[in-house]
């Protein structure tokens, strides 16, 4: 039943009403999806196919060799191909995204991802096949920016974490998981099909990306040419160099001395180009920002150790210890386990608020001690040492990873979090790059002067006055007796300088502790804060 209001025309009620502290605003993302979880698996999706496709191909380069008729040396381009490409492409990922969306680049990225996967399959010589790998490679290089922000864009600051940890698991876990994937199924089916496995994946990310996938709003704004010019010529030289620098005996070379000259000059006039220019490639104040600046430097730690790592241990089980390819792959898993049990926790405990920085430094001191484990490695040990050890130092990479990227994207305004992942996946690239070509050099060297003092020591009549039984196995022969002893003399050697580039490895990361120091903790979103989403559309 109606009441009359009394005199005067106040109502009590809205008096009452008008004193109530107002409802806390409900927390949003920077994009709306209609279906979230399911956007999250297109991304996922994407994200771990182009990683995959990093590694995958590294265990079926011999066979590569002989179908496209190349020498041992020249097949490798096919896997430099695609890491040139991808970091000289990278660079253009925020500027391609104001430029014709967010949502656009993603598409076009994983259909150009798709249709250079199948024409890798169909090369059938070398040349086709460093055209076709650097096509895939520029694609590749735009998803992982890319689909870095999408998973902060879609949710709110309360499960960015958790987000992260998801994202996080792919770009770890891959790389781990593509020689294996790589190694099946070239043993049951055929090298090409390592390209082909990308057609149907590729063809259900699209339709998922092309019915959820949000996009920023267009910013249009100048393409510095000249900066990323110089920023191209600086990586692929630098990338040039590093290839060629082992074969030509690095500084000895004129060859590698030009290019290192030229990578180091292009840089410098980049950076001086970077910070005076009116219209730089990347936005100066994101060099402000003192989280992205050192994840930049963590994150050429994590690229030398996680990518070095992988480059060691696969040819030190299958050639020092005997495992065949899919056992090595199943060694190395464990590594893989403990990223993605460390990237769940790591994920629940900022949820929780605790320091990403006591999380940053904790995964740093477990990568350190795992390395120091594995210094004390020896040639007649069994697998356990590798399963438990793996397992370790996944838990500290996993620790490093999630907390990492919260503080350098919690810091940035949505609009530059496809630059500053660009950024942040470059320095990976790199450091990855430098990384194996450091552990390489490294082993090669200390190989032979281990190889030098250890065989020094050694005579045929050392031989058999310490054991008078090696002389009557092999009928008095020296030469056989010698023979022997260079054998072994030989896995000791290469032991020894497996071990020396794990030291490096542990005082590398042990260096890179006193980083976190330098990381400020972002401020926690405050209850009912409100974040607002930018001007959303579908291009």
């Amino acid at each position: 039943m109606a009441t009359a209001n009394p005199p005067g025309g106040v109502d009590p009620l809205a008096e009452v009403e008008s004193t109530e502290a107002p409802a806390p605003a409900v927390e949003r993302a920077a994009l709306h999806t209609s279906n979230r979880p399911m956007l999250t698996i297109g991304v996922m999706a994407a994200t771990i196919m182009q990683i995959l496709d990093s590694t995958i191909a590294n265990v079926a380069l011999p066979h590569m060799q002989a179908s496209l008729s190349a020498t041992a040396d020249t097949v490798t381009w096919v896997l430099t191909s695609y890491i040139v490409a991808s970091a000289v492409a990278i660079p253009m990922t925020g500027w391609l995204s104001d430029r014709i969306g967010s949502r656009n680049l993603f598409l076009y990225a994983v259909v150009g991802f798709v249709l250079a996967s199948m024409l890798c399959g169909l090369a059938t010589n070398l040349p086709e096949m460093v055209l076709f790998r650097v096509l895939q490679g520029i694609a590749a290089a735009f998803m992982n920016p890319l689909s870095q922000t999408v998973m902060m864009d879609i949710n709110p600051p309360s499960k960015q974490a958790g987000a992260m940890s998801i994202w996080g698991m792919g770009v770890m876990v891959g790389p781990i998981l593509g020689p294996v994937i790589g190694g099946w199924l070239t043993d049951n089916y055929d090298w090409r099909w390592c390209f082909y496995v990308n057609v149907p994946v590729g063809i259900v990310t699209f339709a998922i990306l092309w019915a959820l996938l949000p996009t920023r709003e267009i910013r249009l704004r100048r393409f510095d040419l000249f900066g990323f010019s110089l920023l191209a010529i600086a990586i692929s030289v630098f990338q040039l160099m590093l290839d060629r620098g082992q074969t030509n005996d690095w500084f000895e070379s004129w060859e590698v001395r030009i290019e290192g000259m030229v990578a180091l000059c292009a840089a410098w006039m980049f950076g001086v180009h970077l910070f005076t220019g009116k219209n730089p490639m990347f936005e100066r104040s994101l060099f402000a920002n003192r989280n992205l600046v050192t994840g930049i430097g963590f994150m050429i730690v994590i690229g030398v150790l996680m990518t070095a790592s992988l480059a060691l241990l696969p040819p030190m089980l299958q050639s020092l210890f005997g495992y065949p390819v899919l056992e090595t792959g199943i060694l190395l898993m464990p590594r893989g386990v403990g990223i993605v049990a460390s990237m769940a926790l790591a994920g629940r405990l900022m949820k929780q608020n605790v320091d990403p920085r006591l999380l940053v430094g904790s995964g740093l001191i477990i990568a350190a001690y795992s390395l120091w484990d594995m210094t004390g490695w020896t040639i007649e040990m069994g697998s356990t040492p590798f399963i438990v050890t793996g397992l370790v130092q996944g838990v500290g990479l996993g620790l490093i990873f999630i907390p990492l990227n919260i503080m350098a994207f919690g810091t940035l305004p949505p609009h530059q979090r496809t630059e500053g992942a660009s950024l942040m996946n470059l320095s990976r690239n790199i450091g990855g790059s430098v990384g194996i070509s450091t552990v390489t050099v490294l082993l090669a060297r200390n190989l032979q002067i281990n190889h030098a003092e250890l065989g020094a020591h050694i005579t045929a009549g050392g031989l058999t006055a310490a054991d008078p039984l090696v002389g009557s196995i092999l009928g008095g022969s020296t030469d056989a007796a010698l023979a022997m002893a260079d054998g072994i003399v030989n896995q000791q050697a290469a032991m020894i300088a497996y071990l020396d580039d794990f030291k490096l490895m542990m005082i590398l990361t042990m260096a890179a502790i006193p980083l976190v120091l330098l990381l400020k903790r972002p401020k926690p979103p405050a209850k009912g804060e409100k974040v607002e989403a930018p001007a959303v559309h579908f291009d």
